[in-house]
């Protein structure tokens, strides 16, 4: 994603992810949206009668958005759909979208809108910058309530139980985890589940989702395997497989409770409380 040069911004001026400076925007913004949750959270924010376009992966909220037209994926987008739209905005994301499609885009639409959030505390920060550009900031401060009141339970149930080191996998055949700089990892690191390996992937690219074999030398340090629902589908049929492959317990998670920010990050974050607390009572 191509990094601007940082902007110190006015009272009516928002800085994203790149440093890029937005000006407040008005009840005529079009907004394309090109990652799944932030398409959630701008109707979240009160803000879906301005979505004009979003992928065929944002599929919340389901019924409203029936209605709003698909541009693709969020890597293969249909640039010459999105300029039909005529949108003002389009909302992006360093991980998720690809910066060539970024660089197309920025051509035609007057205000691209980089994301990057790396943590759950880091949504506080993507609450403001949508609130602030669209006007939504009461939405917005409501959103950051619940998710501080999320966070604060978190922090409770780790003071609770002990640490786990886990393997979360994204993807089989090539196997597939996460770095510890991902946000899956630092959502998971909030409930108290350590992700391995312990390795970094850097701001973007493939090392953020490191392919390993099943006899890696960290793989004896997990103590549990959790199967993501995305990317890829794992299934319920997986986990007897992947509890063989490790030999450890296996467990399928709702992707969406653990890798979507936006307004889904205090929802996902306590769904994880729950199911932690559910493990420990089954244990003992």
């Amino acid at each position: 994603m191509h990094m601007r040069p940082q902007v110190h911004p006015s009272a009516d001026t928002f800085l994203d992810a790149a440093g890029q400076a937005h000006p407040r925007a008005d009840a005529s913004a079009r907004i394309v949206s090109l990652v799944p949750s932030l398409t959630e959270l701008l109707f979240d924010l009160g803000l879906g009668d301005r979505v004009v376009g979003r992928t065929g992966f944002c599929v919340h909220p389901r019924e409203a958005l029936r209605t709003v037209p698909k541009v693709g994926g969020t890597k293969d987008v249909k640039l010459e759909r999105i300029r039909e739209l005529a949108p003002t905005h389009v909302l992006v994301n360093m991980d998720e979208n690809r910066r060539e499609t970024v660089d197309e885009l920025a051509a035609f639409v007057p205000h691209i809108v980089v994301t990057h959030p790396n943590t759950p505390q880091d949504n506080l920060a993507l609450f403001a910058l949508l609130g602030g550009i669209f006007g939504a900031e009461a939405a917005a401060t409501r959103l950051a309530d619940d998710l501080r009141a999320a966070l604060d339970e978190a922090a409770a149930l780790r003071a609770a139980l002990p640490d786990e080191r886990v393997l979360y996998l994204i993807w089989r055949e090539p196997w597939m985890t996460i770095a510890r700089d991902t946000y899956i990892a630092a959502t998971l690191e909030a409930v108290g589940w350590h992700t391995l390996p312990a390795v970094e992937g850097g701001e973007t690219g493939a090392a953020r989702y490191p392919a390993f074999d099943w006899d890696a030398p960290w793989l004896p340090d997990a103590e549990r395997v959790l199967l993501s629902t995305e990317p890829y589908r794992f299934r319920e049929s997986h986990v007897e497989e992947v509890e063989h492959l490790a030999a450890r317990p296996a467990l399928l998670v709702d992707g969406e409770m653990v890798s979507w920010y936006g307004s889904r990050a205090a929802m996902g974050l306590r769904w994880l409380c729950a199911l932690r607390r559910a493990l420990a009572k089954a244990s003992g």
